[in-house]
């Protein structure tokens, strides 16, 4: 595929404030040949009238609504189900990509024959200013190691539908994208990481990242109810998500200046 078309998934839920800065990082990219599905989730904001001015400036941009609030497994479920890209990748209406990511993942996937594959990524603040930690991705993510915790930061994220064709998140509210890339890997094989940062991450209040005691609970659901473990093997991964998440994966944090 010398010029493949890369369909972005980007669910949004009262994100006026941040989406136009999020689809410009997606009009800003190098690669050009991508479609762009928001899909609003019933918005009580400004979200879904800022969409619409910002489809009306690029063709490539479409929108699609949920009458009733439905969470984000829906909302992106509907972007893949209308997407028509070879690739698939996601960008949540509050986070950023840099000019170049999807030029260099694309180039190198086509290269490695690689089926999934994620970067590194900047954190920043509510604001927009960066929190000076990059998490840095594993060269190699194994289904194995995916297992024990999400190494794979959504944003980053981007697979190869049509050799692996369209994997979905399960509809849930929470942890789906977890879900979605342990689909993709166990399918298409250990996901190849870029350590160059290629995207920026907005940490904010309240979410799920940051509130550990949900995290845990929504953590066992994906062994227990997703992957269908039995309750002792799902009790027993989480013993490792926590050794993982807690001391490993610190490993990955990056302190920048």
């Amino acid at each position: 595929m010398d010029n493949p078309l890369v369909s972005v998934i980007m669910p949004a839920f009262n994100a006026e404030d941040f989406i136009e800065t999020a689809v410009e990082s997606v009009i800003a990219q190098t690669y050009s040949n991508w479609e762009l599905f928001i899909i609003d989730d019933a918005s009580t904001d400004a979200t879904f009238s800022k969409a619409e001015n910002l489809e009306k400036q690029d063709s490539r941009i479409k929108i699609l609504q949920n009458q009733s609030n439905s969470g984000t497994g829906i909302s992106r479920n509907k972007g893949i189900k209308a997407a028509q890209g070879d690739f698939i990748a996601f960008l949540d209406a509050d986070d950023q990509w840099k000019p170049k990511k999807l030029q260099i993942q694309l180039e190198i996937m086509q290269k490695q024959d690689a089926s999934v594959c994620f970067s590194s990524y900047l954190q920043i603040d509510e604001n927009g200013n960066s929190r000076n930690e990059i998490i840095e991705a594993l060269t190699t993510l194994t289904y194995q190691k995916l297992l024990k915790s999400n190494y794979l930061g959504n944003l980053t994220g981007i697979y190869n539908a049509k050799k692996l064709g369209k994997i979905y998140a399960p509809e849930i509210r929470k942890r789906q994208d977890w879900a979605l890339w342990l689909e993709a890997v166990k399918k298409g094989g250990p996901a190849l990481g870029i350590q160059r940062c290629l995207a920026k991450y907005r940490v904010r209040k309240g979410s799920i990242s940051r509130n550990k005691f949900q995290m845990l609970k929504y953590n066992f659901n994906i062994y227990y109810k997703i992957l269908g473990f039995n309750f002792i093997k799902s009790t027993g991964y989480m013993l490792v998500f926590l050794k993982e998440h807690f001391l490993v994966k610190k490993k990955q944090v990056k302190k920048i200046k």
